[in-house]
């Protein structure tokens, strides 16, 4: 019996199958200041101090830059400290640091084949890389800093077939909110969604990067896609023979990353079918993710803020189409316009193409790199009772301040809604 792409990684990194579960080496252990510094803590309380290697971990300040307040400030001061204590290099401070999910990838962090934890849900991006990465909770981070293992159930993996060719002025957002109004918040609970189809397979590393952000939307413990020549022309500058890797070709690469392939034989524990053909744009009503209209059906509704920005579409793909959107017009009076370029590579490079001039000129407000507004912690907190369109990945009731309704789109449909000032305007 064949293998799946997540069966084929597990085999590659057992350590130990102890009463059925699997004990996985590591190739990354990344934190954050938000859920990090508690594991730090514990494990100086406990005189567990150390690191199991300090290479491969890397660590961030994201979710609150600069500090907001005595308490934030704190975070990441603990995270700060405890980076220099263990001389762990690859740590991205205030005015060098990104979001999390985007800086890591563009760091060069995540490869094919790869297992990878970090103390934050959407972890599950890196799948797009075709590595095995979750999020996971405070004990089994402290184990992973320890210990560079991790221990999981073999997930099932579901195998999503996107189908078709999505059409002009439809983005990965509006496919994969589709995939989890098709398959529900529940659908892939406990198991790894298989992206496959001719549309991923077209799909720029931005946009698999998008798929895989949200796969833990529909409950999965990862979003995965099979590592391709896409894969191979983003991360070629951190494998290719400059860098004393093994690969002098790109198509060594390419042939070799194929071994992670699911054999066609591979067994799944469902296969869902998507027309991608039929998609349009689309966005998220009430509180779950998986509650999703298409836009025209959202057609006049009133917003307070949009937010460009996030691990899901913060990257320069998605400033670009924002912008074209943007160009030459002026948001709405009653908008609040907010940008946040997911790391500073993607502000710079937006910078040199005008797009930050471009956002600027039609008012909005351009900020750090941050996942602050994403969960209501700062740079662009609602008031009860106001409305946001957003490209983050929650909806959920508070998500983005007590008493707001956040609707998730594409990076397009959010800048529409702020010229108009309304959803579908």
């Amino acid at each position: 019996m064949g293998k799946t792409l997540v069966e084929k990684i597990f085999d590659a990194h057992v350590v130990d199958r102890p009463f059925g579960e699997w004990v996985l080496k590591l190739d990354g252990v990344f934190c954050h200041e938000i859920t990090t510094p508690i594991a730090i803590n514990d494990l100086v309380s406990r005189n567990m101090d150390t690191v199991f290697d300090p290479a491969k971990i890397k660590a961030v300040i994201d979710h609150v830059t600069p500090a907001k307040d005595a308490k934030t400030a704190e975070q990441g001061k603990i995270l700060r400290e405890w980076t220099r204590r263990h001389h762990i290099k690859d740590f991205f401070d205030i005015g060098r640091n990104g979001v999390c999910h985007a800086i890591f990838p563009e760091k060069g962090f995540v490869r094919p084949g790869y297992t990878i934890i970090m103390g934050d849900s959407h972890t599950c991006t890196y799948g797009a890389f075709g590595a095995f990465a979750a999020g996971v909770g405070t004990t089994d981070l402290e184990v992973g800093i320890l210990k560079g293992v991790a221990v999981f159930k073999q997930p099932e993996t579901l195998r999503i077939n996107l189908n078709g060719s999505i059409r002009d002025g439809v983005f990965a957002k509006d496919v994969i909110l589709s995939v989890i109004a098709t398959i529900g918040v529940s659908g892939a609970t406990d198991k790894v969604i298989e992206f496959r189809g001719g549309v991923v397979d077209r799909l720029s590393m931005e946009g698999r990067m998008t798929i895989c952000n949200m796969a833990v939307e529909a409950g999965a413990t990862c979003g995965i896609c099979p590592p391709d020549k896409t894969t191979v022309d983003y991360v070629w500058k951190f494998i290719g023979p400059e860098r004393e890797d093994i690969y002098a070709a790109k198509e060594e690469a390419v042939s070799d990353f194929a071994k992670w392939y699911s054999d066609e034989d591979a067994v799944y524990a469902g296969v869902v079918d998507l027309d991608c053909s039929v998609l349009e744009p689309c966005a998220t009503v009430g509180y779950k993710p998986d509650e999703v209209k298409p836009v025209r059906e959202l057609a006049g509704t009133k917003v307070d803020q949009v937010y460009i920005g996030s691990c899901t579409n913060g990257r320069i793909e998605d400033l670009r189409e924002a912008a074209r959107v943007v160009k030459g017009k002026k948001i709405a009076d009653s908008v609040r316009g907010i940008v946040s370029p997911a790391t500073p590579a993607v502000y710079e490079q937006a910078l040199k193409e005008g797009l930050i001039e471009t956002f600027l000129s039609a008012g909005f407000c351009v900020t750090n790199p941050t996942c602050g507004a994403c969960l209501g912690m700062s740079n662009g907190v609602l008031a009860h009772g106001e409305v946001c369109a957003s490209t983050t990945n929650r909806n959920f009731f508070g998500r983005m301040g007590k008493g707001g309704m956040v609707h998730l789109m594409s990076p397009a449909t959010a800048a529409a809604a702020a010229i108009a000032g309304v959803i579908g305007g």
